[in-house]
């Protein structure tokens, strides 16, 4: 069985590569941030706010969460995203979430192996994982990606917005004291700045057929 983990910044690609991977290789998917939003989205459904919400009534709303998370537009939204973000960086919560998706990890549906993406999946969640990635763009890059999305969704929101939220959220996750963004010392990095989805995608397999620790 085996594991790969990806991280990355927001709007990198990572999502769309762990998902095509999966794909390919016939692996079971987890998008760990999916986790975070929802946790984010309960709270906002609640009338609340991150900084509003004790870290007790925090860390019950990520405990509670079942996999796999459903998809919904509302998980998209601008403001789920801060949330996310805040609750993120919130040791209690992201110990209700860790067990989670290390279970899904070591005991995945099919049984095969399984692809997470994140934030932390290769430094906190699944360290030992033999296959890891790091996914990264200019901000500029990802903010038209995010722009361009959010748009498709129907969202009204100015280019210059989503830069800003895009760099605050980075700011967020890498200077936050918990388990902050950084690439692993073994991750494979990969600037999608100037490639397609699919050429991400196939530079990823190269390397994956590169090591003998999957058989492609």
């Amino acid at each position: 069985m085996i594991q790969i983990a990806i991280d990355g910044t927001a709007a990198s690609g990572k999502g769309t590569l762990g998902k095509s991977i999966a794909m390919r290789l016939e692996l079971d998917y987890l998008d760990t941030g999916k986790l975070y939003r929802a946790v984010g989205h309960a709270i906002l459904l609640a009338g609340k706010s991150a900084d509003d919400m004790s870290v007790q009534d925090s860390a019950e709303l990520a405990s509670s969460l079942s996999l796999p998370i459903l998809q919904e537009d509302e998980l998209h939204s601008a403001e789920v995203a801060m949330q996310a973000s805040k609750v993120a960086a919130i040791p209690e919560v992201r110990d209700a979430l860790l067990q989670k998706q290390r279970d899904f990890a070591n005991n995945p549906p099919s049984g095969k192996g399984a692809v997470l993406d994140g934030r932390d999946i290769g430094t906190i969640i699944l360290p030992d994982a033999p296959i890891k990635f790091f996914v990264d763009a200019k901000p500029e890059v990802r903010a038209t990606r995010r722009h361009m999305e959010m748009q498709a969704r129907g969202k009204d929101l100015l280019y210059a917005e989503v830069l800003a939220d895009l760099i605050n959220r980075d700011n967020r996750d890498k200077n936050r004291t918990i388990a902050p963004l950084t690439a692993a010392n073994d991750a494979f990095l990969i600037d999608s700045s100037a490639l397609s989805a699919q050429e991400v995608l196939q530079i990823a397999l190269d390397h994956i057929s590169s090591l003998s620790v999957f058989n492609m």
